[in-house]
């Protein structure tokens, strides 16, 4: 889908939060606002992620994930290791 560009303005805390989050989480501004307004999406029209997320061995892993992702520990592979036939 082709993307268009949305200005916004924020309070100065904000930014300075998005700013330090985004770097610590290795993501962008824009992928942040995006997985908030897809949440939003869901919620409204009935597909709520908590299921999934209530299952205790998703959010373990999930937070596995997460952490390692944080501390630079998370082993990378290309598309064709993963998916290759």
């Amino acid at each position: 889908m082709p993307k268009t560009r949305l200005n916004i303005s924020l309070d100065q805390d904000l930014v300075d939060f998005v700013k330090v989050y985004v770097q610590e989480n290795r993501t962008t501004v824009a992928e942040v606002v995006t997985q908030f307004i897809l949440a939003l999406k869901r919620q409204a029209q009935g597909e709520s992620m908590e299921i999934i997320l209530s299952n205790p061995d998703f959010h373990k892993s999930l937070i596995d994930v997460q952490s390692r992702l944080r501390d630079g520990t998370a082993e990378w592979h290309t598309f064709d290791e993963v998916f290759g036939d």
